[in-house]
């Protein structure tokens, strides 16, 4: 394993898609140290802002406050990053495999145009997670997202597959323009108007699913005597075929 330790706090965002299995992973301890990174206009090596152990894995550990540091895990295929802390604008940007964890907050952009992979981000999480950048027309494509705490706006935008698991729910306009794709929420969201609902039920795949995610530590509930999910279809004006899954707790029910 690789660990990694932030020196200190600073204004200006540091730019480290090296913080990559991919690229660490082949390198000695010197090399990890030399790679390049950007603060503001000025190139500078990783071992600038951070304390580097170990040679090159594809399990690496980052210890601190990151929400300065941004696209950790860009492009990444494979390996485990655990981030002890926040994390900065652009997580997992454009994944394609492996796991990223984050034990505080994320910022936006997370999974942006993702085609595989898996990240969990145990505390809250900026807008657009899962989403098409601005000019690009699809959004994640593959993956799974899952998201501890409240999600701001735009979750899923032009998403075309994947899914997206909000356990504390989000705020305005999730799935917009989503054509494909499932987006679950443990608590009721705010819906476009463009989604509509088809019924409500507790899907087979999603027992299947909650199989999966429960071997990586997330729990979604199943049990038909807690409740069942509201499924809503859209959106409609792309027209799109994705849908939202709101659970939705029985009268009564524990």
């Amino acid at each position: 394993m690789v660990k990694l330790t932030l020196k200190e706090q600073f204004t200006v965002p540091l730019e480290a898609e090296v913080l990559s299995p991919d690229l660490i992973a082949p390198l000695k301890n010197a090399e990890i140290k030399a790679l390049p990174v950007y603060h503001g206009k000025r190139q500078r090596r990783l071992e600038d802002y951070f304390t580097i152990e170990g040679d090159g894995s594809d399990e690496i550990e980052i210890d601190g406050d990151l929400a300065k540091v941004k696209w950790i895990g860009r492009h990444m295929t494979r390996g485990r990053i655990l981030v002890n802390g926040n994390a900065g604008m652009h997580l997992g940007a454009y994944m394609k495999g492996g796991t990223i964890e984050v034990s505080g907050n994320g910022s936006d952009w997370i999974g942006a145009e993702m085609s595989g992979g898996f990240i969990r981000v145990r505390g809250n999480a900026g807008g657009q997670a899962g989403a098409a950048y601005r000019g690009s027309l699809p959004g994640m494509t593959d993956g799974t997202i899952v998201i501890g705490g409240l999600v701001r706006d735009f979750a899923g935008l032009q998403m075309k597959g994947g899914t997206i698991v909000l356990i504390g729910g989000a705020e305005l306009r999730t799935g917009a323009w989503m054509t494909r794709g499932t987006i679950v929420s443990l608590r009721p969201i705010p819906l476009l108007p463009t989604f509509a609902y088809a019924s409500t039920y507790n899907p087979v795949f999603l027992r299947l699913y909650a199989r999966r995610l429960a071997a990586l530590g997330v729990t979604i509930p199943v049990e038909e005597q807690g409740g069942a999910y509201e499924r809503y279809t859209g959106d409609a004006s792309i027209p799109g075929k994705g849908e939202l899954l709101v659970w939705k707790t029985w009268n009564g029910a524990a």
